[in-house]
């Protein structure tokens, strides 16, 4: 079965999650009707109720797709997902559940103009944040490849630089 979702943060296109979306296919951009507001919540943002329009892209995505996305949101505990109204049919928005207090609002409900405004204290730092929800991916080449266990004899790079008890 397919789903439309609507998203307005890092897993926009050339966001650092939009990997998820790769399999996706991108049905547009969207304005949401004047009804939520854009917060930062670290290096990420989250919409809720109440406020003004936030722009973003709307996919159709499977139902597999959607059951990635509900992990990357930890969809019920930090987020709820409730279907709005779009161009393109009705699309699944993921709301934000967590501490709003306190919270930055993001001007105009843009993400992306919000990150790349090298003007902004606050969002200079949003590159170069990482937390839970971006983290960096490694391709698998890169990995570290592990073909035998260590030997009793192989020094351990933890155990460099210790003096032995005695």
């Amino acid at each position: 079965m397919d789903h439309q979702v609507f998203v307005y943060g890092t897993l926009l296109r050339g966001e650092v999650n939009h990997h998820l979306l790769d399999n996706c296919t991108w049905l547009g951009l969207h304005r949401t009707a004047p009804c939520f507001t854009l917060l930062r919540v670290g290096a990420y943002p989250g919409a809720v109720r109440g406020g003004s329009a936030i722009l973003g892209e709307v996919f159709r995505i499977d139902t597999a797709g959607l059951g990635r996305l509900d992990r990357l949101e930890e969809y019920p505990r930090l987020y709820d997902r409730q279907l709005i109204a779009t161009p393109y049919g009705r699309a699944w928005i993921y709301l934000y559940r967590g501490r709003r207090r306190h919270r930055q609002v993001i001007p105009g409900g843009d993400w992306r103009t919000f990150a790349a405004d090298p003007n902004s204290y606050r969002a200079a730092g949003v590159r170069g944040t990482r937390d839970a929800k971006n983290r960096p991916r490694r391709p698998a080449a890169a990995m570290p490849q592990v073909t035998a266990p260590l030997s009793a004899g192989v020094e351990d790079a933890t155990h460099r630089n210790t003096k032995p008890t005695e």
